[in-house]
């Protein structure tokens, strides 16, 4: 059963590798200070893949100020649904390039995997899109909607302007979002549940500018050293969240070994892991906060002066029923209230992401839970993300009736986002397998 979508995947399969290699050829780095034109040419080399495999209405949508996203559409068959495929084709930065194994734009395989930045997050989820289509001869048994963004990676700024100006050419029976991953390699999963996020830069001043260190070290108190004070006061000794008012979203009926979370991470010998509880719990479940970058004089350009004034960005993961709002107005209470010995503190709220979770009843889950299965040789696991996807709220809000399913090839140790990005091929290769063989289970359950 279902052996003419496998073979003719694994018949496709260096096509599809080669079109993934293509697609990360192009530095489609979308945030800001980065060449646009990039994630234009990603976008267009995007919307040749799909009109080469037939699909119809191919076209850029476009927004003023924003980069462009792509879409093509296969019509339903008589009493079939219509499925959304999304995925998103521009990528992070890629940071220093002494920090890559192989050019990060130049895909190289090592060991089963292909390296490059946008491997797996997310030009995986494009190539999986379009060789599902390709195994049913571009003729899919439901009608399918493909739509790849632009501009995932810096928040997904217009998605709201994108779904609320192309809502009828958008609409769909359920959204596969192709843009998580699997609990490990070999084992299949759907992403049932994310964390929120609110982010915010912190300003502590002590000093009007910057005076002599020696003649006033010792009475007056500089910035930094404030900060550094303030910023400890977010976790206590154990590593909990110290912030009052944060929800805890409890167990997870799920964990990971201490050891491969270690590798998985890269730890350094020797650490202590923050906070209590299970660690799936601590990852997806329960609140996390991170210091993500500090403005502050850099150290080659010291100088013998207490600095005035310094900054750090602060980022505040939620737990799902938890709300974005609240957990800000929580976090700036925090940082007001426990200003170092007087110094000025004002904070500056940024972005924000509601928490979700997934409703997992109905045709489209049991169609990928099987396909999942006849693809990997295994059962499907439903696992939580400790990391935000904020469209994911915006879609459920667009479309309330669709079925949302978030799935991906990548795994814990495609070092998304970091240095030395890859996915697994093989994964990859039946992450397709699975799609395709959905398409079908999702037609067969419609009749």
């Amino acid at each position: 059963m279902h052996e003419d979508l496998i073979f003719a995947v694994n018949d496709d399969f260096d096509r599809i590798r080669r079109d993934l290699e293509s697609l990360v050829r192009i530095p489609s780095v979308s945030a800001a200070d980065f060449d646009a034109s990039q994630v234009r040419r990603s976008a267009e080399a995007t919307k040749e893949l799909f009109e080469d495999e037939g699909l119809q209405n191919v076209q850029l949508l476009e927004l003023d100020g924003a980069h462009p996203a792509v879409f093509g559409e296969i019509p339903a068959p008589p009493g079939a649904p219509t499925i959304m495929l999304y995925a998103h084709h521009d990528v992070q930065p890629p940071g220093p390039d002494d920090l890559w194994d192989s050019p990060p734009f130049k895909p190289t395989e090592r060991d089963g995997r292909l390296y490059g930045r946008g491997t797996s997050d997310d030009k995986s989820g494009i190539v999986v899109h379009l060789g599902a289509i390709r195994a049913h001869g571009g003729n899919p048994p439901v009608g399918v909607k493909v739509f790849v963004e632009g501009e995932e990676e810096i928040g997904s700024a217009h998605l709201v302007d994108f779904l609320s100006t192309y809502t009828e050419l958008l609409s769909t029976d359920a959204i596969v979002i192709a843009d998580s991953g699997n609990w490990r390699v070999g084992e299949p999963a759907l992403t049932v549940s994310l964390r929120g996020l609110v982010d915010c830069v912190v300003e502590v001043r002590t000093l009007q500018s910057a005076v002599h260190s020696g003649g006033f070290g010792g009475v007056v108190p500089d910035s930094l050293t404030a900060l550094s004070r303030l910023l400890a006061t977010l976790h206590d000794d154990d590593g909990e969240v110290a912030v009052k008012g944060l929800v805890d979203g409890g167990p997870t009926g799920l964990d990971l070994d201490e050891a491969e979370l270690r590798a998985q991470a890269g730890a350094v010998e020797g650490l202590h892991l923050l906070g209590s509880g299970s660690i799936t719990e601590r990852m997806w479940h329960k609140p996390a906060i991170a210091v993500l970058a500090i403005d502050a004089p850099p150290v080659a350009k010291a100088i013998n002066a207490l600095v005035p004034v310094a900054r750090a960005k602060v980022s505040l993961r939620l737990s799902p029923g938890d709300v974005p709002e609240r957990a800000m107005e929580a976090l700036t209470s925090h940082l007001v209230a426990n200003a170092p010995w007087g110094a000025e503190v004002t904070v500056t709220p940024g972005s924000s992401g509601d928490a979700f979770k997934l409703d997992t009843s109905g045709a489209a889950y049991e169609a990928y839970r099987q396909a999942f299965s006849i693809a990997w040789g295994t059962e499907t696991t439903d696992m939580g993300v400790g990391g935000s996807i904020p469209f994911v709220a915006a879609f459920s809000e667009m479309f309330p009736d669709a079925a949302i399913l978030l799935t991906g090839v990548g795994d814990p140790t495609s070092a998304a986002h970091g240095p030395n990005e890859s996915q697994d091929l093989d994964e990859l290769r039946r992450g397709t397998i699975a799609e395709a063989i959905a398409l079908r289970l999702l037609a067969d359950a419609a009749q």
